[in-house]
């Protein structure tokens, strides 16, 4: 394929429908504003509904274009809903960026049934609702995507206190893989951002602290993650520019998984 125009159209995704999950706050908040500025509609969806119309206004401002969907992605019916409000609008979401999730911060052996179910229904359960239902509209509009699932560096490594956290993203690395290769053949591509700790308004206090210091110590570049550090990556697997890729599982962490045992 050649991009005469350069690089801007290789990455373009004028003409694109994004749906961005967990898209209220932090991470997802700051990706639908990344898609919307590469050309998409963005449809921003979350529980909190009420949160989401002050990202759209902020999204139209700028001259890109917006929607707010509420949507609870452990419900099969919620997601449903969601697809359907999409189509409503007459779009169908041809990029999808799972990114709906949460966590539980507590030892194993303190962690309740609720508190593992919680998180495995939102980070597990939840995204393999959101893609495959994504998909069985794509299929049914003979329309090709990109699936873009949130995971985690805590996928492939462990840390103290998460154990569910860490199995579910873990969950959704092999679960990336298992589509990629089903969905080829309709021409769905998924692929997996592991993002590393990134600086965000819910933690960066502790990463500025005595113990956030010496977790970034152990980071090879000795530095976290901020968000616009993620935009490439996602802006590579959401466009023509990342076509070929499928099942790749991408980390984005300034080195932290490959740092010395």
């Amino acid at each position: 394929m050649s991009h005469p125009q350069g690089s801007h159209a290789l990455f373009s995704l004028t003409g694109r429908t994004a749906l961005v999950t967990g898209a209220s706050s932090g991470i997802g908040r700051h990706m639908a504003k990344v898609l919307a500025q590469a050309g998409a509609h963005v449809v921003v969806a979350a529980r909190r509904a009420d949160k989401l119309q002050s990202l759209v206004e902020e999204i139209k401002a700028t001259g890109a274009q917006a929607s707010a969907v509420s949507l609870d992605v452990t419900s099969a019916e919620s997601v449903n809903a969601c697809f359907d409000q999409i189509e409503a609008l007459g779009l169908v979401a041809d990029i999808i960026v799972s990114n709906a999730g949460t966590t539980v911060a507590k030892p194993a052996l303190d962690q309740t049934e609720k508190d593992w179910d919680d998180v495995i229904d939102t980070n597990l359960k939840g995204c393999w609702m959101v893609d495959t239902e994504a998909a069985r509209r794509l299929v049914k509009h003979k329309k090709k995507g990109s699936i873009i699932n949130i995971s985690s560096i805590l996928g492939e490594r462990v840390a103290g206190a998460v154990v569910a956290y860490a199995t579910s993203k873990a969950g959704v690395i092999q679960f990336t893989k298992a589509l990629a290769l089903e969905f080829a053949r309709y021409s769905i591509r998924v692929n997996a951002i592991l993002p590393g700790y990134v600086v965000t308004d819910l933690n960066h206090e502790f990463l500025a602290s005595d113990a956030g210091k010496k977790l970034e110590a152990r980071v090879p570049f000795r530095r976290f993650c901020q968000m616009d550090d993620l935009d490439g990556p996602l802006l590579l697997l959401a466009s023509e520019a990342g076509q070929a890729m499928t099942g790749t599982t991408l980390p984005v962490d300034w080195g932290h998984l490959v740092s010395s045992l």
